[in-house]
């Protein structure tokens, strides 16, 4: 390089002294002033970045990979929301369930929570040919209801509900017997008997008791405290005495109760029932302590 500018000196005082050489100094500043040769490589630069742009197409491929994952979970929480609409369609299936509980109740309250109802034949039942007439008439009467499978239905005194409870059943046997004057419920009934004047009072617990030397097939039999109610008297369960069974030698009787058992097994319904002097109360609140509290003749068979 110490050599051109050497030239360039040289050349700039020969053109001072010979004007009429000045081109040729201009023709040396050209061959020295193309140094630009870089520009071409700039525009080459230029249009290699101009090439170059092509390069972000990858970059827009990978957002579109990445674009591509999100409609997956789009359409997968699509199913999902899809997957619960099939539950409000269980939802009313399921509310028709409950409307089969209704038919039920009935099957239920005639013996499906325990045993079958039980019901003797006369030759099943010890000196039942030596009865009074009208009591073989009422038991008769009574056996043959416990041969339907009848319920325990609170409320009723009448089989063609489907049950009757224990005062129903005393009340629809002796009002189909000709006993017009029977009252409804176990505590009149109580009362009826009483007033009739051939009642017998049970205060002992015992199954040999003297108490029960003269209770007869036919009578009338009354607790008190196998439910909660408020009455007076407080009588809240009533029966009808069969006698004594052939097999068992064992007192039994007729009626209608919720869970009382007969052989050892618990009833529901119309039914023949174990008659035995219900345990200690295990509270100390008498309403709910079954207590048996006596028997009676039915008024009307006193002298029969």
């Amino acid at each position: 390089m110490k050599w051109l500018l050497i030239l360039v000196i040289l050349f700039g005082a020969m053109d001072a002294a010979r004007p009429a050489e000045k081109s040729l100094s201009t023709k040396i500043k050209k061959i020295l002033v193309p140094t630009p040769t870089p520009t071409p490589t700039r525009k080459h630069q230029k249009h290699s970045t101009k090439k170059s742009t092509p390069t972000p197409s990858p970059t827009a491929s990978a957002k579109e990979k990445k674009a591509s994952p999100s409609p997956t979970p789009k359409t997968k929480s699509k199913h999902k929301k899809a997957s619960p609409t099939p539950t409000p369609t269980e939802s009313p299936s399921a509310t028709k369930t409950p409307a089969a509980s209704p038919e039920e109740t009935p099957e239920s309250a005639r013996g499906k929570k325990g045993w079958p109802n039980v019901s003797l034949s006369p030759d099943q039942i010890a000196d039942y040919d030596s009865y009074p007439p009208k009591v073989r008439q009422i038991l008769d009467a009574g056996l043959a209801l416990a041969k339907q499978n009848l319920g325990y239905t609170y409320g009723s005194a009448d089989p063609k509900n489907g049950g009757m409870d224990c005062s129903g059943f005393i009340y629809y046997v002796l009002r189909e017997n000709g006993f017009s004057d029977v009252p409804r419920d176990s505590s009149q009934q109580y009362v009826w008997v009483r007033k009739a004047g051939d009642f017998s009072a049970v205060l002992s617990r015992k199954e040999d008791s003297f108490e029960l030397d003269d209770l007869k097939p036919g009578d009338l039999l009354f607790w008190r405290g196998t439910y909660n109610i408020d009455r007076d008297p407080p009588i809240t369960h009533t029966m009808i005495y069969l006698g004594r069974e052939k097999r068992t030698k064992k007192r039994v009787m007729l009626g209608s109760s919720d869970g009382r058992t007969y052989d050892g097994k618990q009833r529901w319904g119309v039914s023949v029932f174990d008659f035995k002097m219900p345990p200690p109360p295990k509270s100390g609140d008498a309403k709910i302590s079954p207590v048996f509290v006596g028997y009676g003749r039915i008024p009307g068979l006193i002298g029969d």
